[in-house]
């Protein structure tokens, strides 16, 4: 015990150092203050309902009414029972966010490279490299959070892989199913889309490898090994995996029904997005020098320039004062490449990218070309429209591929292999393999490599590129043509001063080297030294991005939205409603109200698609059928003010007319011209046309309304057909009459259609999803398996060690 201890104890000093590292980098959180996250701050008004919910009721919701007429809330943070994986995950990420996510990713990585057998001081490295990776830090600013925590777990199933095929099974098992479960919890699928990638090629390598020297037996055990370890990862991850495939199929990212778009036009068939969606963000061929010189193409979309700028004195020259010019360079439009959005640029450092072209002279193990396989692979479809042979290739005919967009994020797969290689690259400069001439002959060509590189653009800026934004020509028409030369210009200085940056840290490198080789440093300084390159290339560019400046007192992230006179007013109507609020993008509406709009990535298909062919363009009868009672916008004058919608209709109605229609596409372009409150669409696989008698005495009202249970009561002298304002799911909504369960339709496209016999009756609609049920039985199941692995794998491991 006390050699395994003092075998070890390095290890847990690297733990406690990588702990300071991120509470350091994100120190403001010790002043009790929380980042500013903008797709959290959007989370937020899209989950208060749920969260109120739960701490009023003490149970979980898995429906909300507060944003697109009603979701499930199974991507909005549901919680389930018996998620002891989810658990564990919660105690891992013991730090304060968003300290926690950096920590994740300097250990994992840091675990990785130690199953790769790679001293710890080399590894502490590759782990710094990897943790400040600029796309690493920037998706922690701007609040992917689920796409971090993703990330983070990537290293730890990498290592899993590794260590079983190792032959150190027991243990390889269970890291597998801890990594993978933990992969899991993540739930962002994207990320782990791509980390299949890896897997496949990695593999692939074991595959050929095993082949090579006849060991296709210990290949095959691991295999089936590291498949039980899958099964087993994902009966923990069963309530959350099934519930999002059910709701994937009926969600944005399935095939659509309709064969026509809002404009017309015939629709391109797909099983997943839309290619254009998919290839939105597409990184330019020409910006994969952004990974090596980090303002090459301007950085982001808003560019901190400051005062020594030109567009600075372009803005006081259109009659800006001091302060007003400072404070618009601060988020000056400096990105002139084709992406529409861009928080900055993917730089992984040029320190990296030196040690990563040093491996390719240098270093020639296993994992060498696979990794390269698989880097060359994902450059290349981060690219989407701009090689489009290869992206249609994928979108067409590799699973799933088309379920996912902007294919730009692939490049997750660049910034893991690049740390890997770099240091396999500087591996080989502190071992005996070469020869010291060999060495300094790499480095000369490396550096020399790169350092023309960046003087060829200083050189020849002008005559390469024009420094032309997407947008540039809206800024000529808002401020004129000395505007947008101001623009030219301070991009132009951007990437050569960034230039020059990168160049003197590949001279540095290799001066570096050049003095270890020479025996004028010895390995403990070069590698300390080379950790401070590291951490001084990385985090200058990080903190361009994401600093304390981001962060605010905790009340303003715990408590993102206030509420303004209109929401009060309408806060204080008792009646239950939905509000369109078209004066904020944000959802600050589904924050305090029941909203038709909100922010979700996959938001329901159908409703979305009413976005598109109805609510965008205003057809007053769509509001009408969502009881949208209070319309928020904007005058002419700016002033914020409300429109009561008095046609609204209600939660509930009785209707004269089912109309019954062939198809998707007639049904929801039936409702053109539709009186919603006479006549509702139904399609005619479910129901035939049909007319009811109405009453003075008909009625229907809600009668007690919590998101997941819904109660009406309603009196009719004959047999009738209720419509209800309510989003329809096919999955999980249980309907009774009195007590008597009974079928009900999706009608008016997105909404709920229930037949009502003559009479009184009590009609309750409740959210009781079979999904979770079944989930959490399989949870519970597969942890107590896991459980029971685990203590034999533990007794396995004693024996072998003793």
């Amino acid at each position: 015990m006390k050699k395994f201890i003092y075998s070890n104890f390095k290890h847990f000093l690297v733990f406690i150092g990588f702990v300071l590292i991120s509470l350091a980098y994100f120190s403001p959180i010790l002043e009790n203050k929380k980042i500013y996250q903008s797709d959290i701050v959007q989370y937020k008004g899209m989950a208060k309902q749920q969260i109120d919910y739960n701490k009023s009721n003490g149970e979980e919701t898995y429906w909300t009414n507060s944003a697109f007429g009603g979701m499930p809330t199974y991507q909005l943070g549901a919680k389930y029972e018996h998620n002891y994986i989810k658990n564990l995950d919660l105690f891992l990420r013991f730090l304060p966010r968003p300290a926690d996510y950096l920590f994740l990713y300097l250990i994992t990585f840091y675990f990785l490279l130690i199953s790769l057998k790679l001293n710890y001081k080399l590894a502490i490295l590759g782990a710094l490299a990897f943790g400040f990776s600029t796309y690493l830090i920037i998706i922690i600013g701007v609040g992917h959070n689920s796409k971090a925590h993703a990330i983070a777990y990537m290293p730890l199933v990498i290592s899993g892989i590794i260590l079983v095929f190792q032959k150190r099974y027991f243990f390889g098992f269970i890291i597998s199913t801890l990594s993978i479960g933990l992969e899991l919890v993540a739930n962002h699928f994207q990320m782990t889309y791509y980390l299949l990638f890896i897997v496949i090629f990695l593999i692939f390598a074991y595959a050929i490898k095993s082949i090579k020297y006849k060991q296709i037996a210990v290949f095959l055990k691991s295999i089936m090994i590291l498949i039980f370890a899958s099964f087993v990862a994902l009966a923990m991850n069963a309530t959350n995996l099934l519930a999002t495939a059910e709701y994937a199929n009926q969600s944005t990212r399935s095939k659509s029904e309709l064969n026509y778009l809002p404009d017309g036009s015939k629709r391109l068939k797909s099983s997943g997005l839309d290619r254009d969606y998919i290839t939105q963000y597409s990184y330019g061929i020409l910006e994969t020098v952004n990974l090596f010189i980090p303002r090459f193409m301007g950085g982001s979309n808003s560019e901190d320039i400051g005062i020594d700028s030109e567009t600075y004195q372009a803005y006081k020259s259109i009659g800006a004062n001091s302060i007003q010019a400072l404070n618009e360079t601060k988020r000056s439009p400096m990105y002139w490449g084709d992406q529409p959005i861009v928080e900055a640029p993917a730089y992984i450092g040029a320190v990296m990218i030196f040690f990563c072209f040093l491996s390719i002279l240098l270093y020639k193990g296993f994992h060498k070309w696979w990794i390269w396989l698989v880097l060359v692979l994902a450059l290349l479809l981060s690219y989407g429209r701009n090689f489009y042979a290869l992206t249609n290739f994928f979108i067409d005919y590799v699973p799933l591929y088309n379920k996912f967009r902007a294919v730009s994020s692939i490049q997750v797969i660049v910034e893991f292999c690049v740390p890997i290689l770099a240091i396999f690259g500087l591996k080989e400069i502190f071992s005996d393999s070469y020869s010291n001439t060999e060495k300094i002959k790499a480095i000369k060509i490396v550096t020399i490599s790169l350092s023309s590189l960046c003087l060829f653009f200083i050189l020849f800026k002008n005559k390469l590129f024009d420094f032309v934004g997407l947008r540039d020509e809206q800024y000529l028409s808002y401020y004129g043509q000395n505007f947008v030369d101001a623009l030219i210009i301070d991009r132009s200085d951007l990437l050569v001063g960034d230039s020059l940056r990168s160049m003197l840290l590949v001279l540095l490198s290799g001066i570096l080297i050049f003095a270890f080789i020479k025996k004028s440093l010895n390995k403990n300084f070069t590698l300390i030294s080379i950790a401070l390159l590291i951490l001084f290339d990385l985090i200058v560019v990080d903190k361009r991005y994401v600093n304390n400046d981001d962060f605010v007192s905790s009340s303003k992230v715990d408590f993102p939205y206030q509420a303004n006179q209109i929401d009060k007013q309408i806060m204080n109507d008792s009646t239950v409603f939905r509000v369109y609020d078209t004066s904020d993008e944000s959802t600050k509406a589904s924050y305090f109200h029941n909203s038709i709009d909100g922010y979700h990535a996959a938001k329901m298909r159908r409703f979305n698609e009413i976005i598109q062919f109805h609510i965008d363009k205003g057809n007053p009868e769509i509001f009408n059928m969502l009881n949208t009672k209070y319309i928020i916008y904007r005058d002419d004058e700016d002033e914020l003010k409300y429109l009561l919608n008095d046609q609204a209709n209600g939660n509930s109605w009785f209707i004269k007319h089912l109309k019954a229609v062939p198809d998707a596409d007639s049904e929801i372009s039936s409702l053109y011209d539709t009186n919603t409150k006479d006549t509702a669409i139904i399609n005619s696989n479910f129901l035939d046309s049909k007319y009811y008698e109405l009453s003075s005495e008909s009625r229907i009202e809600l009668v007690d309304y919590l998101p997941n249970r819904l109660v009406y009561s309603s009196n009719n002298l004959e047999n009738g057909f209720a419509v209800f304002s309510e989003n329809f799911y096919s999955n999980g909504w249980e309907v009774s009459i009195d007590g008597e369960k009974v079928p009900h339709y999706n009608v008016n496209y997105i909404l709920r259609g229930l037949e009502i016999p003559k009479g009184s009756h009590e009609i309750v609609f409740e959210f009781k999803p079979k999904v979770v049920h079944i989930g959490k039985q399989i949870s519970l199941s597969g942890s107590i398996l896991f459980l029971v692995i685990l203590i034999f794998s533990l007794i396995q491991i004693a024996r072998v060690n003793k």
